[in-house]
């Protein structure tokens, strides 16, 4: 892919004036949590015919949000699908500092992380959401098109209860040169600036890294915790 700039939430065309997280609309954000979560699921041939699409929503999102995505898709729409299938891979498959699996930065693969994937889930059953078996809940992409399509709220709250995390993320992005932080910024600038307690638990986690492995993640990587085929809405595919 084209390198990162180095500033990856520089003003686009809309010049220098930003919008603070409190001042975007309700659908500002879901748009932004729509376009994240397509562009932060593996690439395929589906996710890249909507990018054209993706920029001209993203272009209706004020700085730092907007022009943020609509520079990942100039910079995806410049890249070959398979090279930017292989960037995606190498990005968030091969690195452990760059997984966007959020409760695995804290609990690693424990048994503490399986509670947590717990929670994820019974948020989606709350709202009625079929969740595929074959995919852990706390897949980021998973995340956002929650918040964005079934419940802002719920998925806002999830979002801000791993918001250090997120911002952790989109560090570790920054740090490696990957285009995918214009993602990752542009959905921290939906959510509140850090706290004192956030750059507290950031510095924490990136000096410690993720738990080493303690026990399989089977039995809560599998159980839907019996969300019925019925559900009013279903999410799947991410891996």
């Amino acid at each position: 892919m084209s390198p990162l700039p180095k500033n990856p939430l520089r003003p686009g065309k809309r010049g220098t004036e930003t919008t603070s997280p409190e001042q975007l609309s309700e659908r500002q954000r879901r748009i932004v949590w729509r376009i994240a979560a397509l562009l932060l699921d593996y690439p395929t041939r589906q996710t890249l015919d909507l990018l054209e699409d993706m920029a001209a929503a993203a272009g209706s999102v004020p700085a730092p949000a907007g022009p943020a995505l609509v520079s990942f898709v100039d910079s995806a729409r410049r890249t070959s699908p398979m090279e930017l299938a292989a960037h995606y891979v190498e990005t968030f498959d091969l690195r452990r500092r760059s997984c966007l699996h959020l409760s695995y930065y804290a609990y690693g693969d424990t048994r503490k992380r399986g509670m947590a994937l717990l929670r994820f889930k019974h948020a989606y059953k709350a709202a009625g959401v079929a969740l595929g078996d074959h995919e852990l809940p706390d897949h980021l992409a998973v995340v956002l098109e929650f918040a964005a399509g079934v419940d802002p709220t719920s998925g806002r709250r999830l979002l801000l209860e791993y918001r250090p995390v997120v911002e952790l993320l989109r560090l570790s992005l920054v740090d490696s040169g990957s285009a995918y932080a214009h993602v990752l910024g542009a959905v921290c600038a939906t959510l509140p600036e850090l706290g004192t307690a956030d750059r507290r638990r950031i510095a924490e986690l990136a000096a410690q890294g993720p738990p080493e492995e303690e026990v399989g993640l089977e039995p809560f990587a599998m159980d839907p915790l019996t969300m019925e085929p019925t559900a009013q809405a279903e999410m799947g595919g991410r891996r």
